[in-house]
């Protein structure tokens, strides 16, 4: 008999049959794991076992690569019902779930993203906040999954003052005066990315979204062959739609050449 007991953030749930459930989570210590829930078609397990809730789990199964099933799948932070009606929070917490279902590999522990993981899903009540963190974590996503961008110095310089774009090609930064001549290739670098002084205004926000969403389509996902999860389209649309971020008439994706 295999067992573990781990936290983890729900990632999603799928009907399994008529009374179970497929249960998909980001554990601390063991990573992506899946397991059958019994009852867990049921309405009352499907409301703690929303997308986003951190859970107390024990996972059984007669071999270890067995699918297995959990014993034990209780709420410890219910974020899913908090959020039902901050349509803002809710599509946060539904691109989180789901960039993470879809790019983290089975079984592989990533504790600092879990982490952080659950930093930016407990902030999701102040959108004054949350969509400057978000692009932060999307950061942190791509550096945990080995697509890290060298946001530290400039790559022609060696300058680690007055950083403005990011080469789409190496993922490193580079100063404005040093690259003159390519910025039309570049993606722009927003301040509050390398410093905490700098303002997270729609603009920046908007600037590190198209950042991150860059690498994340074109290495990340690109090298998984599959499309960046449609939930973080909607929610961009939403921030745009809210006011919360801004994205310049004309900016349109660079050059890699």
């Amino acid at each position: 008999m295999a067992e573990w007991t781990d936290r983890g953030v729900a990632l999603g749930l799928r009907r399994f049959g008529e009374t179970q459930a497929i249960l998909d989570v980001f554990t601390r210590n063991r990573g992506r794991a899946r397991g059958l829930v019994h009852g867990g078609a049921s309405r009352k397990r499907r409301s703690v076992l929303q997308p986003g809730n951190t859970l107390q789990l024990v996972w059984r199964a007669r071999l270890a690569d067995d699918l297995g099933h959990f014993a034990q799948a209780e709420p410890e932070t219910e974020r899913s019902a908090r959020h039902l009606m901050d349509s803002l929070a809710l599509s946060a917490l539904t691109s989180v779930a789901s960039l993470l279902n879809d790019a983290l590999p089975e079984g592989e522990a990533k504790p600092g993203l879990f982490d952080a993981t659950e930093t930016l899903l407990d902030v999701l009540g102040d959108v004054d906040v949350w969509p400057a963190l978000f692009v932060r974590w999307e950061l942190g996503l791509l550096t945990a999954l080995g697509y890290g961008l060298d946001l530290s110095r400039c790559a022609l310089s060696g300058a680690t003052d007055g950083l403005t774009h990011v080469s789409p090609r190496s993922g490193r930064a580079v100063r404005a005066d040093a690259a003159a001549e390519w910025l039309d290739r570049l993606l722009p670098l927003p301040g509050f990315l390398v410093s905490n002084a700098a303002s997270a205004d729609g603009e920046a926000v908007g600037q590190g979204f198209r950042l991150t969403g860059w690498f994340l389509e074109r290495r990340l996902f690109g090298d998984l062959n599959k499309p960046v999860p449609e939930p973080r389209d909607l929610m961009i649309d939403r921030l745009e739609r809210a006011g919360r971020l801004s994205f310049p008439a004309g900016a349109d994706s660079p050059d890699e050449e």
